[in-house]
């Protein structure tokens, strides 16, 4: 699953519309106030806005099993390409019944690792139902390559082949239920991939009752079966139907629980398992679902727990690979919880708890490698500390403004993060922003940004700026001193409008004596 990314802007707090009377508001401690007021009163207006979930649809994965991709890959060593005649022939060898039959099997369903094959095979008469006939079978070796085909056929691009398989989803369904935890896994991935083709397919399993399907598979102690279980409950929750038809099945079916249960790094049952169990959460959390059932069954404490849990490995050297596939669900899992009116009470007692020096820790140990994964905590420490005083005094409590500075040289949307997680600082009043204003290299940051290339970034550095220069008189002597002046009045002839608004506004009312 790729990241996406943050289309979570903030409110203008200088300039833009309804910003004339700030520019045009004089020096006198009055209007000053006022002006303070305006700001915030803008922010407040856009601020739910600002901290909405992450609602953007997932890339929809299909999923092979780890043996079937081996095999399509030393298919694609050794073969090619493949003929009609090659696919008939295998066929009428799994027809007829004879003694080779499971042999025939298995080279069919190497074939069907190529899309070529596998749209040969779909235009043979009643190919479907011959492999289902296998798939129902009183033979276990049998059905298993009978599953494997079915498998591929699943995972194919092309919906015409994928949904051919559908006639076979009762048994499906009713094969979940069986003894063999190998033969579930590969039911379970042949589902998670029918139901990410469309939504008529979805409204046939639920109709079949999947879900229901689903609750028991997720109680199993086989790790392989709940991580394909999970995966295509995945399938099914991040569906655009799925807030008004499977999240409630699923919520009704108390399968929350149990995701939440699963959302453990020690778990038994592996890491996959928890990542998958992570991406249900934040999708049933996205869905706009009541957050204080979710925070009452434990999502917040766990995800919690499991962040802090990672920001400790990291400190200590202790850290496995693959866990930044965890920390992409769980951070956007709590920053939607976080950005929810309802959990606005509970979100005040996550300060001292030390989230904020665990995502410190992440943020900067994936910087280098794998920036997407700084992002995601940068959106969640946004989502934290608008609006909540006691959050942005931990940031400076804990020392980790430094950290956020270092960050202001990186693009692809870390920068505008950064700026935006200062502005949240910022805007809680004089007090805050004297202690911004401490951390010298505070201003070298924001003339950095206003060189940027980025508009977005340049606006947000201007409104930053802004808020420390009108909570700290001291604060215009030492910008000045850093070559600040010089860094606005080259912007003041930038080509975008609101851009050279903003810097004229900040040079006529802090800097007119030292203007060239």
């Amino acid at each position: 699953r790729d990241s996406v990314t943050s289309s979570e802007r903030r409110a203008a707090a200088l300039g833009g519309s309804g910003g004339g009377a700030m520019l045009r508001a004089g020096g006198a401690v009055s209007r000053r106030c006022g002006a303070v007021e305006a700001i915030r009163a803008r922010r407040r207006q856009q601020e739910w806005a600002l901290r909405k979930a992450r609602r953007e649809t997932q890339l929809v994965s299909k999923r092979l099993l780890r043996e079937l991709q081996d095999d399509g890959e030393e298919m694609e060593t050794r073969e090619p390409s493949v003929t009609q005649e090659e696919v008939s022939q295998l066929y009428q060898r799994i027809q007829r019944g004879s003694e080779d039959r499971l042999a025939a099997l298995q080279s069919l369903c190497q074939l069907l690792h190529l899309a070529e094959a596998q749209k040969m095979f779909v235009r043979l008469e009643n190919c479907i139902h011959i492999l289902i006939g296998l798939f129902t079978s009183n033979l276990a070796s049998v059905q298993l390559k009978a599953a494997q085909c079915l498998l591929r056929l699943s995972h194919a691009d092309d919906p015409n082949v994928s949904l051919v398989c559908l006639p076979a989803t009762p048994y499906l369904l009713t094969y979940l239920s069986g003894q063999s935890a190998k033969f579930t896994e590969q039911c379970l991935y042949i589902l998670g991939n029918l139901a990410a083709e469309n939504k008529a397919v979805r409204n046939q399993l639920l109709l079949q009752g999947v879900v229901q399907a689903l609750v028991g598979c997720l109680q199993s102690p086989h790790g392989a079966v709940v991580e394909a279980a999970a995966y295509s409950l995945s399938q099914l929750l991040q569906a655009k139907e799925a807030r008004e038809k499977i999240v409630p099945a699923v919520l009704e079916a108390s399968l929350t629980p149990r995701l939440i249960e699963l959302l453990d790094l020690d778990s038994e049952l592996g890491m996959p398992t928890a990542v998958e169990c992570a991406w249900c959460l934040h999708y049933i959390v996205s869905s706009g679902v009541d957050s204080e059932c979710l925070v009452s069954q434990g999502v917040l404490h766990q995800a919690v727990t499991l962040l802090i849990a990672l920001g400790r490995a990291i400190d200590s050297g202790a850290t496995t690979d693959g866990v930044e596939l965890l920390i992409y669900p769980v951070a956007r899992c709590l920053g939607n919880l976080t950005a929810s009116r309802d959990t606005t009470p509970r979100r005040s007692r996550l300060v001292d708890c030390g989230l904020l020096p665990a995502l410190s820790s992440i943020i900067s140990k994936f910087l280098p490698t794998q920036p997407s994964v700084s992002r995601e905590c940068l959106w969640l420490l946004n989502n934290l500390t608008v609006g909540e005083e006691r959050f942005c005094s931990a940031f400076l409590k804990y020392n980790l403004v430094p950290v956020l500075l270092q960050l202001i040289p990186f693009c692809g949307g870390i920068n505008t993060l950064v700026l935006t997680l200062l502005g949240n600082i910022a805007e809680m009043g004089p007090e805050l922003c004297d202690k911004l204003r401490q951390h010298r290299e505070i201003f070298s940051a924001l003339c950095t940004s206003m060189r940027a290339a980025d508009t977005e970034a340049v606006r947000l550095a201007l409104e930053v700026l802004h808020l420390i220069l009108m909570h700290c008189a001291q604060a215009c002597v030492e910008f000045a001193n850093q070559n600040g002046v010089e860094a606005l009045e080259a912007i003041q002839y930038n080509s975008n409008k609101e851009i050279r608004v903003r810097a004229n506004f900040l040079m006529d009312r802090y800097f007119a004596d030292k203007a060239v």
